[in-house]
This record gives structure tokens, C-alpha cells and sequence, in this order.
């Protein structure tokens, strides 16, 4: 696993989501740094691995896995573990797999919560939009625009034109992670009983514009969790990339959060 590793201190780890990497915390790495021993990594398949999108060993189990070893590993636990988007499921998974790694949770618009949502037509739908934009970017890459294969992708996460609004730099990010983007996994989602057992200070944050289901699925969590969860935070003037978006917002939850634990 490729990372990105400044400061000293309590480890601060940061676990991208889909169409990202490592990079996708460069506004936080600073910041962060400042206090905590911050290191962003790069999950299984994602850049810098060449990857040709084969192979059983893509998923939020196996990064899971992936990521609690990369804590052992380098002799971290107990951490302060921060998730955004698909990250967030995957750090969730750790959570309830690896407890003894967490020292505070950091939930951005996570995923995996979806089972806390009632079964109605519009909790599914929700469902399988995912999906549906997972296999509609695979079908545009295989065209061979990659550029316009994102501009869909992204502007179907986050509004209309939000490609054209993104930087140069985010854009080459997403790029060189369409690959693992395009896999349509099963992705399972943490039950009420398992999330109850959590027992470390968790914080959940999502953005003024993020998906509804993001605000839905951990205001659902915290009332599983009333005792060490926090308020949600709403960061302004952001969506789904509230770290970019409204970094200092972003940055001032996080710290505040974090100050003293």
C-alpha cells in the first residue's frame, strides 16, 4: 500500500473513497500534521498499483483487512481513523472487525450504513444508483474517453458541472483511478447490533449539498450510538468532496473533534 506520512504525534490515518487515492487528502495533510502523525494511504488497486480491474480481491472486506494489517504493521493502533465515501464503509468494517486498532472514528458521507435506512422505494433506489453509475462508467471507459467517462461519473455524484468546476490536479486523480471506480461489488452494510458495540468517540460529518442518504444513514447510526457519537457537523458551502470543497471547515471539524483525545 502506497502512503503519505508527515508529523508526529497520535496517528491520524485517512482512507480515501472511490475515484481517489492517497492524493485526495493533500488539503488535510498540513493541517493535520501540525498535531498528529498523519499518514493517507492508498488502498489495494488503487494508484500508484497498475491494475487491470481482474482478480476476487476488491472489496470493502478485503480492505478492511487491508487496512488494520497496514496499522500493525507499522506499529500504529490505536489510531485516529478518519473515512470519506466508500472509505467510510471500509474503516467502518475495520472498526467492527478490529476494534482494538480505533482510538476515535471519523465518518465523511460514509457508506456501509445503508441496512439503518427503512426498506422503501426510495431507499432503494438510492441502492442501485450506485451501481447503476459504476456499470454506466465502465460501459463509457469502454468507449475510450476517459475524460468524458469521469465528467459523467462525477457530475452524476455531485451535480451538474461539478467536473468542470474540480482542479486540474483532482481531475488526474480521478483518472488514474477509473479502473477500480468501475467495479460493481457487493457492498455490505453494517446492522444495528454490530455498530452498538462500538465503544470509542465517533464523529460524523457530511456536506450542506452532500447526497441525502449520507445526512439519512449517520444521523440513523447516532441513534444507535447516543452516548459516543457526536452531533452531526454539516460542513457549508461543500457536497460529497467536503474536504476540498470547504477544506478549512473541514479541517476545523476534524481538529476540533480530535483536540484532547
Amino acid at each position: 500500500m502506497a502512503y503519505r506520512e508527515s508529523g508526529g504525534g497520535t496517528p491520524l490515518v485517512l482512507v480515501h473513497g472511490v475515484i481517489n487515492d492517497y492524493r485526495h487528502w493533500n488539503p488535510q495533510i498540513e493541517p493535520f500534521a501540525a498535531h498528529y502523525r498523519t499518514v493517507a494511504v492508498s488502498l489495494r488497486h488503487y494508484f500508484p498499483e497498475p491494475w487491470d480491474g481482474r482478480g476476487d480481491d476488491f472489496s470493502i472486506l478485503q480492505h478492511a483487512d487491508d487496512v488494520a494489517e497496514f496499522i500493525r504493521r507499522l506499529d500504529l493502533s490505536p489510531v485516529h481513523l478518519l473515512g470519506h465515501s466508500r472509505g467510510g464503509a471500509v474503516v467502518l468494517h475495520v472498526a467492527a472487525r478490529y476494534p482494538e486498532v480505533i482510538r476515535t472514528l471519523i465518518l465523511a458521507d460514509a457508506g456501509g450504513l445503508e441496512e439503518l435506512l427503512p426498506d422503501t422505494p426510495e431507499s432503494r433506489a438510492m441502492a442501485a444508483e450506485r451501481q447503476t453509475n459504476a456499470e454506466r462508467l465502465a460501459a463509457d471507459l469502454a468507449k475510450g474517453d476517459r475524460d468524458a467517462a469521469l465528467r459523467a461519473y462525477v457530475d452524476a455524484l455531485s451535480g451538474p458541472g461539478r467536473w468542470d468546476q474540480i482542479s486540474a490536479d483532482q481531475k488526474l486523480i480521478h483518472l488514474d483511478n477509473a479502473v477500480p471506480s468501475t467495479r460493481t461489488e457487493p457492498r455490505p452494510s453494517l446492522a444495528r447490533e454490530a455498530i452498538r458495540k462500538f465503544r470509542f468517540p465517533i464523529l460524523p460529518i457530511v456536506g450542506e449539498k452532500s447526497p441525502k442518504r449520507s445526512e439519512e444513514t449517520l444521523r440513523a447510526m447516532r441513534l444507535c450510538l447516543p452516548d459516543n457519537m457526536e452531533d452531526l457537523i454539516i460542513i457549508p458551502n461543500a457536497a460529497h468532496g467536503m474536504n476540498r470543497q470547504n477544506a478549512q471547515a473541514f479541517n476545523a471539524a476534524v481538529l476540533g473533534f480530535l483536540s484532547g483525545r
